[in-house]
């Protein structure tokens, strides 16, 4: 039977050494990170998202600002906010909540943010950044992955890791990070012949494409580290891109759907403002 990694335990642990930064943040600089999530919509969804990210910012001491845009917002409008919010010294990190009405480019929005704001890590200045192995913003998600992983003790230099989903967000992001640890990596994904075979080698095994329970017991192998990023809502229950009960069975490690990739989310998005406030306020590559 799996050990669960407890995603809530984990990012309560974080938060905490997160909030004791900010307050000595705060007293060297008189003033504390400060956080601007852009909402466009009214997507319920994505409302509720940035009110629990608002929420986590306030209770570690990061300010929070959320800017509520009607969803017939034009391209131009919304490139203007982020001139402003760019320009703006006491805001440290910019969060346009994805995903955008359909008629709106997230390329053009993370292109126009300045890269020392990007706290979802998702301009391509901290993409390629990430692709040279020199970090300095780095997608939410993965860097939570990367936590839970690493929490397992399992030594990643020379391990075998399969990320199963190749998106911007997740996947490639996820790949990269491991590949940084030493790990051997494959990246899987919707045109992959055969799964099984490369999920079955797999020590570390990341699954990210949203196509609920995806990963059946006889795709993993015995004593696996299995982390699901997959979230969808089936039959009024949310479910991840993992056959939790049947993978539980063979896996070392697994994490659950909710409560594990989920809350190591917004952890790594309090850690990043503070990042971010870091570099524009104290320089460097902190």
């Amino acid at each position: 039977m799996a050990e669960i990694l407890d995603g809530r335990a984990l990012a309560a642990r974080i938060r905490e050494e997160v909030q004791r930064e900010v307050e000595a943040f705060t007293a060297r600089h008189g003033t504390s990170p400060a956080l601007a999530a852009i909402l466009v919509g009214d997507d319920p969804a994505s409302a509720l998202y940035v009110r629990n990210k608002a929420r986590a910012a306030t209770a570690v001491g990061i300010r929070s600002e959320t800017f509520h845009l009607p969803a017939r917002t034009s391209q131009q409008e919304l490139l203007d906010l982020v001139d402003r919010l760019n320009a703006r010294e006491d805001v440290h990190g910019i969060l346009p909540q994805l995903p955008l009405p359909e008629h709106l480019d997230p390329e053009s929005v993370f292109e126009r943010l300045d890269p020392r704001k990007d706290v979802d890590g998702l301009s391509p200045y901290n993409a390629g950044r990430l692709s040279l192995g020199r970090p300095q913003l780095v997608p939410c998600t993965p860097l939570g992955v990367l936590e839970l992983v690493r929490s397992t003790g399992v030594h990643l230099a020379g391990a075998r890791a399969v990320v199963v989903g190749r998106s911007n967000l997740v996947g490639k992001p996820t790949a990269l990070l491991l590949l940084a640890e030493h790990a051997t990596v494959t990246l899987c994904h919707s045109r992959t012949r055969d799964l099984g075979a490369h999920t079955r080698q797999a020590d570390v095994l990341v699954a990210a494409v949203g196509r609920p329970r995806l990963v059946t017991a006889d795709m993993v192998k015995p004593g696996a580290v299995v982390v699901d990023v997959g979230i969808t809502r089936q039959d009024d229950r949310i479910v991840g891109d993992v056959d939790f009960d049947a993978v539980r069975e063979v896996a070392g490690w697994i994490t659950p759907v909710p409560g594990g990739v989920g809350p190591m989310t917004v952890a790594m998005l309090l850690r990043n403002t503070l990042r971010a406030a870091r570099l524009q306020v104290e320089g460097g590559d902190r």
